[in-house]
């Protein structure tokens, strides 16, 4: 893989005065006070509320446009036995989302002895492709579901509602994409990015929007907030692997469902993590269940995640929902041994694809220098096409486009760099494409075999005119300077508490400068550097960090020059010995 110089970005100083109020108030480090200022956090009260998320925040879901009419339409269903259809996309934020909402009405339904009957639908990837399909309908229509709930997508199916209404089956949309300028003639749509909806929160997961209809439903037949707390561990795996901001609701959500994965974790994720390299031993307390080894956001986005989707991409989603919603161990473990056989295969192919894709693109000179990468084939399989266009892009940090070869259609995905929108450089080649969709750093697309030629001409074309030369290279946003000696134990259990983290709330990344090494520097593994620091004038307080993929930084330690470390901060555990480290993000000679 080559290796780029990245811009390192530290953000402005703040208000010392600020700074220093708020500081005393809270009696902690100024370093962790600007971390606080910079998220927005600038008094006590904030502060307490930040540390301390309570579901008591949640806003109210009747401030969501539509609500009211869903909620009734439920009601209505139930009262008069009609059957229920729920109706996800095949990848994390659907199948959690299908989850979410079947298993509570199945249990609602079951605990009060109710006619109705309900089902779930996952459309198959590549038969229907994403959304709400007419053979989803179809399938409603034969076993007589005269309701459907569709879930993280929707909001743009107008021709299938139409469909749909001419077949009498009702639906309730709950989604979180940007709406089209039509909205479909749904009974409701649920979508805080509708113009005007007034919802206060605009960024919830297609789960959390589906949490938000469950919220309603409770609350509008005086049901306690409790019985959805089984849940919440839905929607913190949906907030995560959608990569959706985890600021606001969506962190409160979060914060939640994390407790509930690491107190209480449901059959299916406790066979997924066993499945995994996360091994955590359980001991019972009065609270439940303790683990030694608590999840976070990360060790869903790159091990809970893939294998959900996993199933959805060599398979049917379908498996991943019965995963979820199964409550018996022994069942659980089944589905998810076979989950972990698609992962398997998953990542066999996503390797191979990858390396095949670096190789090409290795072996054309015209596309290593260009602006825009798009490499295709007839022998990749679609459902890894995403993934290898998100490594491209971390490997060569260009807008990428990954595409394969099925039955004369080119089909692919599409992944972007900071402050360049792919959807518009898309958007410019519409009249090639049968079809595309997405956002402005993921997109889908497909189009004739015949129009790859000019396609890949227009679209570096629209790339190198309209991208910054800042844009192509990788950057590091640094929150702080941070004296290397203040690294404490109650500076971490502080740091700790921002979390969960993700976009609108990420780790944060210190910079520490005039550092230089003890003689313990060295590489490990494959490409790791290893290496323990400190100040020239304080060689008794040291400290270790271990970047990943960063060995050929060695050489700029080893010339005995003052060195500054970009880095956030960690446990590292061995054996039952837990330090705090550095994860190095990048290593320069000292500019001061």
């Amino acid at each position: 893989m080559p290796y780029m110089d990245k811009r390192w970005t530290i953000k402005d100083a703040d208000d010392k005065e600020l700074v220093d109020k708020l500081s005393k108030s809270l009696n902690i480090n100024k370093v962790l006070t600007r971390l606080l200022i910079s998220r927005g956090i600038e008094d006590f009260d904030t502060a307490k509320k930040f540390f301390r998320p309570s579901l008591d925040s949640l806003h109210d879901p009747f401030l969501m446009l539509n609500m009211d009419k869903a909620i009734d339409r439920i009601n209505s269903a139930l009262a008069n036995e009609d059957n229920i259809l729920v109706y996800g996309d095949y990848d994390v934020d659907g199948t959690t989302s299908v989850a979410l909402v079947y298993s509570y009405f199945k249990k609602y339904i079951d605990d009060n002895n109710l006619k109705s009957e309900i089902d779930f639908y996952i459309p198959d990837r590549y038969d229907e492709g994403y959304g709400i399909s007419f053979k989803g309908i179809d399938y409603a229509k034969e076993r007589n579901q005269s309701l459907i709930i569709a879930l993280d997508c929707g909001i743009k199916s107008v021709d299938k509602i139409e469909y749909a209404n001419s077949k009498n089956i009702d639906f309730i949309i709950c989604d979180h994409h940007t709406p089209g300028d039509t909205v479909p003639d749904a009974v409701a749509v649920l979508d805080p990015k509708q113009e005007d909806c007034n919802y206060p929160y605009k960024e919830l997961s297609g789960c959390g929007v589906g949490f938000k209809l469950l919220q309603g439903f409770n609350d509008f037949n005086k049901i306690e907030f409790d019985t959805l707390i089984p849940y919440m561990d839905l929607v913190a795996i949906s907030i995560a692997a959608d990569i959706v901001m985890v600021d606001g609701e969506n962190r409160i959500l979060a914060y939640f469902g994390l407790k509930k994965l690491n107190t209480d974790p449901r059959p299916g994720i406790e066979w997924i993590l066993d499945y995994s390299n996360i091994k955590r031993q359980k001991t019972k307390s009065p609270e439940g269940l303790v683990f030694d080894r608590e999840l976070s956001i990360s060790d869903i986005v790159f091990t809970i995640a893939p294998r959900i989707n996993a199933a959805g991409r060599m398979d049917t989603g379908k498996r991943s929902v019965e995963l979820l919603i199964c409550t018996r161990m022994d069942l659980a473990k089944d589905i998810a041994e076979n989950i972990n056989k698609y992962n398997i295969e998953r990542r066999k192919l996503d390797t191979e694809t990858t390396e095949d894709a670096i190789n090409i693109i290795k072996g054309n000179k015209v596309l290593l220098n260009a602006k825009s990468t798009v490499v295709y084939s007839a022998n990749w399989h679609k459902g890894v096409l995403g993934i290898v266009a998100s490594r491209l892009t971390e490997s060569f940090y260009r807008p990428t486009i990954v595409l394969a070869l099925v039955d004369g259609i080119y089909t692919g995905s599409a992944r972007s760099v900071k402050g360049f929108d792919v959807y518009e450089a898309i958007n410019s080649c519409s009249h090639l494409l049968d079809s595309f969709g997405g956002h402005k750093y993921a997109a889908g697309l497909s189009f004739k075999e015949s129009q790859i030629d000019e396609f890949i001409r227009l679209f570096e074309k629209y790339v190198s005119e309209n991208i910054s030369e800042l844009s192509l290279r990788p950057e590091i946003t640094i929150d702080s300077y941070l004296n290397i000696e203040d690294i404490t134990g109650k500076f971490y259990n502080v740091l700790r508490q921002f979390a969960p983290f993700g976009p609108g709330n990420m780790s944060p990344v210190f910079i520490s400068d005039g550092l230089v090494d003890t003689g313990y520097a060295k590489e490990v593994g494959k490409n790791h550097l290893k290496i323990q620091v400190c100040y020239p004038e304080n060689r008794m307080t040291s400290f270790n960090g271990i970047g990943f993929g960063l060995a050929d930084k060695l050489p700029i330690i080893k010339t005995k020059l003052p060195f500054e470390i970009a880095y956030a901060i960690n446990e590292n555990v061995w054996k039952d010995r837990v330090s705090l480290q550095f994860m190095i993000k990048d290593i320069r000679i000292s500019e001061h």
